[in-house]
Parts: structure tokens; sequence; C-alpha cells
């Protein structure tokens, strides 16, 4: 059975920097397309980030891009999010999933089409 475990949260301040990883078991994360998602209170969960194995195809959310940077290590079997400048609106459960194809082009950042989800990594962000 495949999981994914999250790990790297905490609190940040403003501006600050985290890096999340995304550790799978029973599956090669280079073969399958992985996405970060996040989740604040009261809020719909919402797509962060998308990279398809070897980081051939990579979206991001509007509001992250040039702050948020995804990338996987195959040799590791981990993928990863680097999070900096980070902001208030950033604080969230943060997640990784996993789709069942190497693609980040069709519905990169809707969490109706990822199978697997780690239990996520709590990201607030505060001073």
């Amino acid at each position: 059975q495949w999981h994914l475990v999250e790990s790297g949260g905490g609190l940040a301040q403003p501006w600050g920097s985290l890096r999340l990883s995304c550790i799978p078991s029973g599956f090669n994360l280079e073969y399958y397309a992985i996405g970060w998602f996040r989740q604040a209170p009261g809020k719909e969960r919402e797509g962060v980030s998308c990279t398809s194995g070897n980081d051939r195809s990579i979206k991001y959310k509007d509001s992250v891009k040039g702050r948020f940077t995804i990338s996987s290590d195959n040799a590791k079997n981990t993928a990863y999010l680097q999070m900096s400048s980070l902001k208030p609106d950033d604080t969230g459960l943060y997640y990784c999933a996993t789709l069942l194809y190497d693609a980040c082009d069709y519905f990169p950042l809707d969490p109706t089409e990822y199978y697997y989800w780690g239990q996520g990594t709590q990201v607030p962000v505060s001073s």
C-alpha cells in the first residue's frame, strides 16, 4: 500500500523560510507526479505546486510563484517544497499527494485528481 509522510513544518515568522519534505513508501516518485496542497482553518484545501517525475513539468499557484520551489530527489525518493518570504496567508496544514500518472499538465492543482495523501504538516506563519 502506498503512503506519504510529510515533515518540516513548524512555526515560521513572516518573511522566513521553511523546507517541507515528502517521503513516499510503496512507490518510486520518479514515475509519478507529486503535488503540495494546503488547507487553512475554515478554508478549502488548495493546490500549491506540482512536479512530475524528474521535475520535467512544474506548476505553481500564482500567489506562491517566486517564493516557493518544488523539487524532487530521486536518489532519496523524496520531494521537497522550499518556502521563502513566507506570509501569514501561507498558514495552513500542508499535504503532499500523488497523481497516478507522471504529468502536471492537466489539472495539477486540483485536489480531486490526486489519489494518495499524507497526513499533513502544520505551517503557522506568525510574528
